[in-house]
């Protein structure tokens, strides 16, 4: 364990930007981006009104984070701060993270661990996560997973396998898988597509300009593009989906020529959301997307030819995933948001 690792009540409290030794025994470092002087943020005057989101809590809340502990299981939700976890848990929904909960890559907008696992990963989290989706009686369940570089197929095989176990238990549950770019491996992704899921999403995350310094060095515009493209062609029953972050200084034009990259590509469906910073090591807020504008880039998005485009300041990529479909916004124009 680190010198910085501090206790509360016996229990390990390691400080954002510090190194730690994981319950598996490989090192890792706590919100992923270590400690160093942090950029001043460029937004003045704190988080405007429509950003703040209740705090978490209720029945459902509380039955969904017993499932997910008892279960050994990593969440997005919970891993990523996000936001909407209030809301989407008590809808009887989540986004569950497979493969652990430490990454081996390092981008500057996320806030999960980043480390080297070194091949660690657990035998029992396919079956455990059918047992999950079944006991959270989930129609529709968003799989997700941090990049397992160490892994020869970046952990494809798993992933289908998660996806497999869930078909087999529950086969009425719809199944979106929110993966890694395995390195562009087409093989790879042709894996975890052919798993039996209904959607298959890799997030491009920001605009070409900005992929370096936003996302790892391993990562890249046109390899999410690629893989994207590939999926699609190989299963074109699938619906493909990705997602970006606005808020770290990209221009308008750029959104929109990203969106004509991933409708060339064939992308069915795009989510657009606010950018937040998780901590002080991470890139800076750079602008406050009204909800006027996401409204906006929304039309844009629909008049490219995208099935939905889901657009609000706190949207994530997995956002109410289960009513995308619905052409509405996930509910948004229904509930006036």
């Amino acid at each position: 364990m680190s010198d910085d690792v501090r206790k509360f009540r016996g229990i390990p409290i390691v400080p954002t930007g510090s190194k730690y030794r994981t319950e598996a025994g490989f090192t890792a470092i706590k919100n992923g981006i270590k400690a160093r002087n942090a950029a001043p943020e460029v937004t003045r005057g704190g988080k405007p009104k429509w950003l703040k989101a209740p705090m978490p809590s209720g029945a459902r809340f509380a039955e969904v984070r017993r499932t997910v502990r008892d279960h050994r299981l990593s969440t997005v939700c919970e891993e990523s701060m996000c936001p909407n976890i209030g809301e989407c848990w008590n809808a009887g929904t989540a986004t569950i993270m497979v493969m652990g909960s430490v990454c081996t890559r390092a981008c500057r907008f996320c806030a999960v661990d980043t480390g080297n696992p070194r091949g660690w990963l657990d035998a029992e989290e396919p079956g455990n996560t059918a047992r999950a989706v079944e006991l959270m009686g989930l129609k529709y369940v968003v799989l997700t997973s941090v990049d397992r570089d160490d892994l020869d197929d970046g952990g494809a095989a798993h992933y289908a396998a998660c996806v497999r176990a869930i078909k087999a238990r529950t086969p009425e549950t719809a199944v979106e898988a929110l993966t890694p770019d395995f390195g562009g491996v087409r093989a790879h992704v042709e894996t975890v597509v052919d798993s039996g899921l209904e959607v298959f999403a890799q997030n491009v995350e920001t605009v070409r300009r900005l992929t370096h310094p936003v996302r790892d060095p391993r990562a890249g515009y046109e390899q999410t593009i690629e893989v994207l493209r590939h999926a699609k062609r190989h299963r074109p029953d699938v619906l493909t989906k990705t997602s970006l972050m606005l808020g770290l200084g990209e221009a308008d034009h750029e959104i929109v020529q990203t969106m004509e990259d991933l409708r060339e590509a064939g992308v069915d469906i795009l989510t657009l959301g606010q950018y937040l910073r998780p901590t002080p090591n991470h890139l800076p807020v750079e602008r406050y997307v009204t909800p006027d504008e996401f409204a906006a880039y929304r039309a844009e998005g629909l008049d490219k030819g995208f099935v939905e485009v889901v657009a609000g300041p706190l949207v994530r990529s997995s956002y109410r995933a289960e009513r995308v479909l619905e052409k509405n916004n996930v509910g948004f124009a229904a509930c006036g948001s």
